[in-house]
């Protein structure tokens, strides 16, 4: 019998956070900090306006774009946040999560062969998304030295004839690093020099802990280069209700919505109505929980430097990416020993690209109460490994 996978499938890994997982699965006791999803439980209103639309029989399709009063929430909410204008006819498109947003701006903009910057290390799916678009991958590596922002001179170095697109993702995920005003000012000559297209990942935007997020697209010259993916997952706890969005310019959302609509038709209808609520009622609920997730990111920095464990001081999202170099090990065998020894579960940080070997990702998106009893596990098992 022929073999019927496809060859470009073949060749994508598995994603790198699973095989430790289905370990952790099986030891009773485990503490995981491995899954970037919020502990909270989506804000009542939204979930009443969820079960509302259901009641009122709201169960078809909607436009493939997404209710149109969602999409005008969309545009309030990026012009009150972040001084962004965006035709919520035109501009802006309903989707999956933000992944489906990220892959569909890929498929939609990609010739084959068109190279892709983007910083590592950085959320698993980027490098398959660009491969399934038949584009090539050209990760540039980051490090703590620079806190893992990305350098205009780092980005001329990734920069060949062949670059069609910058993929960006701050707030970072796995590092929590973030990129400030002037950090996004030094990058803009560099991407319209090599007239490159921006898509930028921020779907942590409302998790930002020093200073307010700042869009790329709200810069000088960049709105109109520029796809901003966001989504209700993590500023909302909505990761089950499975919404995202992309906003850009007029003629490149006409073609992410010809990929959309053949390949997904419209996102699912309760879950949009519910997002209406969360963008006209939910800025308080994003307050709470950001604040506490503020406390647990403290909480942490505390305790690694109790323990004297290098780790630079995360400002966005609901990571931390500690250096453990000094064992000696792979971030792999790290946390296979950390799990073995202390039933506590956290992801490798070679997960997010090779650079991010010697670091493991630590979520703090857990209770307090977790956390607590997590550090004191690896305070213990890092004495251990000192000690022998």
């Amino acid at each position: 019998m022929r073999d019927f996978i496809c060859g470009k499938i073949k060749k994508i890994k598995p994603s790198g956070i699973r095989r430790l997982f289905d370990i952790a699965s099986e030891i009773p006791d485990v503490i995981s900090l491995g899954v970037g999803e919020p502990d909270f439980d989506t804000p009542w209103h939204i979930r009443e306006e969820g079960i509302y639309s259901l009641h009122k029989g709201r169960t078809f399709y909607t436009s493939n774009s997404g209710l149109i009063e969602l999409r005008a929430e969309i545009a309030a909410f990026m012009r009150r946040k972040y001084g962004l204008t965006y035709d919520p006819e035109k501009e802006i498109v309903v989707t999956v999560g933000g992944s489906e947003a990220i892959d569909i701006a890929l498929r939609a903009t990609l010739d084959p062969g068109d190279e892709v910057a983007y910083p590592e290390p950085c959320f698993v799916s980027y490098e398959p998304c660009i491969l399934l678009s038949d584009g090539v991958p050209v990760p540039i590596a980051l490090s703590s030295e620079t806190e893992f922002r990305l350098t205009p001179e780092l980005l001329e170095a990734a920069v060949t004839p062949k670059t069609k697109a910058l993929l960006i993702s701050y707030p970072n995920n796995p590092t929590g690093a973030i990129m400030e005003r002037e950090d996004l000012e030094k990058l803009a000559p560099v991407i319209l020099k090599h007239d490159l297209l921006v898509i930028s990942d921020e779907i942590y935007s409302e998790l930002s802990y020093k200073e307010r997020h700042v869009s790329i697209a709200s810069l000088p010259g960049m709105r109109e280069r520029t796809v901003v993916i966001n989504g209700f997952s993590k500023s909302y706890a909505m990761t089950g209700w499975r919404l995202g969005f992309a906003c850009a310019p007029a003629e490149i959302i006409k073609y992410m919505l010809k990929v959309h609509q053949f390949g997904i038709m419209s996102a699912p209808t309760m879950s949009q109505y519910a997002a209406v609520s969360a963008l006209r009622n939910g800025d308080k609920d994003i307050a709470v929980m950001a604040e506490s997730y503020n406390q647990r990111r403290r909480f942490l920095m505390e305790r690694f430097r109790e323990m004297k464990l290098p780790c630079f001081e995360p400002y966005g999202a609901f990571y931390a990416f500690p250096d453990i170099s000094e064992f000696g090990m792979s971030s792999e065998e790290f946390c296979e020993a950390l799990l073995k020894a202390e039933n506590v579960a956290v992801v490798p940080g070679s997960a997010f690209g090779a650079c991010g070997d010697g670091h493991v990702r630590i979520s703090y998106a857990y209770s307090i109460e977790a956390l607590k009893e997590a550090m004191s596990r690896l305070a213990r098992f890092v004495e251990k490994m000192r000690a022998k």
